[in-house]
């Protein structure tokens, strides 16, 4: 495990977070995400997304990030995941301010996980100086040393291929990621609604990434192959001020379907679900929190927290129910904002591979 910081990354984590480099705390849902946006961009239904301008930021929204997750394999057959996310954090709305009175405030998380062991590591940037930022075209997004990056022959419509770079003091990774099948727009043509209020986001993944490349782990680097994920996320205020946090997956299955769902954990215990199934030839239909059911299997004790590292889903009109099992129960991320992201595999019904990340615990 290592962490470093820069002068002045997701946990999705943007509120309270970057407020927090200024000393203010933020108390409204996980990391202060369901304070109120007032000045900052609203979303509603309806946007036309545009590629590759929406690969950019969006600085008139409070908060944004740029994750990927790959469920990787070695040559022996050992079982690795990879992480990597840009978070950017406006901490004041209004015009964009030149040099170091510009107001976005980066955040990068990398990690590296194995059945043994989990690393991660923080930095920070400040926007305006260089440092960090994200670019639509040529797309790049990048802070410090870590970087994604479409070489030539991107496609904006499948944003890809994308390589991917990342190190922390006992670890690095370098990776390329290929899809053939476009982008998915999540929820309702890309607006994802997160309570039955107003709180929406706007979303979109790439599920269909295929990934090669390196990883590194104590200066012991193997060579690695598998599939990624990566969402791309905007919003002013995704939380509800009533909840707490989410338990969010992202699911290879082996018959070449995807799957995406969280449950936005509500304080009364009614629960907010969404998902998206992905069909091996690209259709995709959307879920509801009638659709899903996801139940706590096992608990692993971390920092004092019970954190349910193992589930039950079931979707019933998916004829699916599978039980997920974590590579490694510690993928604890004791970053800022701390939260559990890691790598799993899952059988029953449907089998396969993904990611599952929890908040709020």
């Amino acid at each position: 495990m290592s962490a470093s910081y820069g002068i002045t990354r997701r946990s999705l984590i943007g509120g309270a977070m970057f407020a927090g480099l200024g000393g203010k705390a933020l108390a409204q849902g996980f990391a202060g995400l369901g304070e109120s946006a007032d000045g900052f961009a609203a979303v509603v239904p309806g946007k036309a997304f545009a590629f590759p301008a929406d690969h950019g930021p969006h600085p008139a929204f409070r908060i944004e990030w740029w994750y990927v997750t790959a469920n990787l394999v070695d040559g022996k057959g050992a079982a690795y995941g990879a992480q990597w996310t840009l978070f950017r954090q406006a901490v004041s709305a209004g015009a964009q301010q030149e040099g170091w009175a510009n107001q976005q405030i980066w955040m990068g998380h990398a990690a590296v996980t194995r059945a043994d062991t989990h690393r991660y590591v923080q930095t920070f940037a400040r926007g305006g100086v260089g440092q960090a930022g994200a670019e639509a075209k040529p797309f790049r997004a990048w802070i410090d040393g870590w970087e994604m990056r479409g070489p030539g022959g991107l496609s904006d419509i499948n944003i890809a291929p994308l390589q991917l770079s990342a190190s922390g003091a006992d670890f690095a990774y370098a990776l390329r990621l290929d899809a053939e099948r476009p982008l998915v727009l999540q929820g309702d043509a890309g607006y994802s609604r997160k309570s039955l209020r107003e709180q929406a986001s706007y979303y979109y993944s790439q599920p269909h990434y295929t990934a090669k490349g390196s990883i590194t782990i104590d200066d012991k680097p193997v060579e690695v192959t598998g599939q990624a994920w990566l969402d791309r996320e905007w919003s002013s205020q995704p939380l509800a001020s009533d909840q707490s946090g989410w338990d969010w997956l992202s699911l290879h299955l082996r018959g070449g379907d995807k799957l995406m769902l969280y449950r936005m954990r509500q304080t009364d215990g009614k629960h907010y679900g969404s998902g998206k199934w992905i069909a091996s030839d690209g259709a995709a239909s959307q879920l509801g929190s009638a659709d899903i059911v996801m139940t706590p299997l096992t608990f692993t004790e971390i920092e004092k927290r019970k954190i349910p590292t193992a589930w039950r889903i079931e979707i019933p009109a998916r004829s699916l129910a599978i039980e997920c099992t974590p590579l490694n129960a510690k993928s604890w991320m004791g970053t800022s904002f701390p939260y559990w992201e890691g790598p799993i595999s899952f059988a029953g019904t449907h089998a396969g591979l993904g990611y599952l990340e929890m908040t709020g615990y």
